[in-house]
């Protein structure tokens, strides 16, 4: 039987480092995209370009969690023919952080192998997800992390691996490292989906509030707790996040220009 491969994609957050924009940063436009023949372009919000990787990789359905007020992030891709996907969108008050998120998507992703990115970060490599579900498959790995060179470390999750490829271990923001790589995309099976539901799970206990995660501390858990964690270099440029002011202008520099 073929494997069936889900986009998920969180774009709940409230981009408060970019503050104030009149639009979700998810839709901020950066370089264009070619209509038709090519011969006419338009802008290219930055969220296309996750998901054009993902299309690329032979993936014709994604999942967006957005909140409540993020409104003009289906507007703008609507049912998902634009990029030849089908788009469903999952409603979310606002979370904790990017893990309770994503775990809303539980009813619609469990039995699914999981793509993931997150919207807001431009990287170098069309062949992501095609390298990430080759990898899972041939090693029959829990998790397989796509990675970039990491210019901040301080800042980043950063990932030690052995000589074969396996991840021993995620070092969340190190001050000082010797690790060289971060991670930004993943494709993971129902043994991480269910990992996740667990791990919040047993984390929130019976707390007043949840704790502020990342995608990071969840996958740093599942690796100690002996998930199969793979790796693959996807490009020797780091990724760029814009959602920061700094990231942004960055963003603007390396992709603002089309082919």
């Amino acid at each position: 039987m073929d494997r069936v491969v889900v986009g998920l994609i969180p774009a709940a957050g409230h981009a408060t480092r970019l503050a104030p924009l009149p639009f979700s940063k998810e839709l901020y436009p950066i370089g264009s995209r070619r209509l038709g023949d090519g011969t006419e372009r338009r802008p290219k919000a930055v969220c296309h370009y996750l998901l054009e990787k993902m299309r690329l990789a032979d993936i014709t359905r994604a999942y967006l969690v957005i909140r409540e007020g993020k409104w003009d992030i289906p507007a703008y891709l609507r049912d998902g023919s634009m990029l030849d996907m089908h788009f469903g969108y999952i409603v979310v008050e606002s979370t904790a952080g990017p893990p309770y998120t994503l775990d809303r998507a539980y009813p619609f992703v469990r039995d699914a192998i999981v793509a993931f990115g997150f919207p807001d970060i431009l990287f170098d490599g069309d062949d992501a997800f095609r390298s990430l579900l080759s990898l899972q498959a041939r090693r029959d790995a829990d998790i397989v992390l796509g990675l970039f060179p990491g210019d901040r470390p301080d800042r980043m999750d950063m990932v030690e691996v052995d000589g074969e490829g396996r991840v021993t271990d995620l070092v969340i923001q190190p001050r000082q490292t010797r690790l060289e790589y971060s991670w930004d995309v993943a494709v993971w099976t129902p043994v991480f989906t269910e990992f996740l539901r667990r791990y919040l799970t047993e984390t929130v206990g019976s707390a007043a509030q949840p704790p502020t995660l990342s995608v990071g501390h969840v996958i740093q858990a599942a690796i100690r707790r002996g998930l199969q964690t793979e790796a693959v270099i996807i490009s020797n440029l780091p990724y760029c996040d814009i959602g920061t002011p700094e990231g942004l202008n960055t963003a603007m520099r390396r992709f603002a220009f089309p082919d």
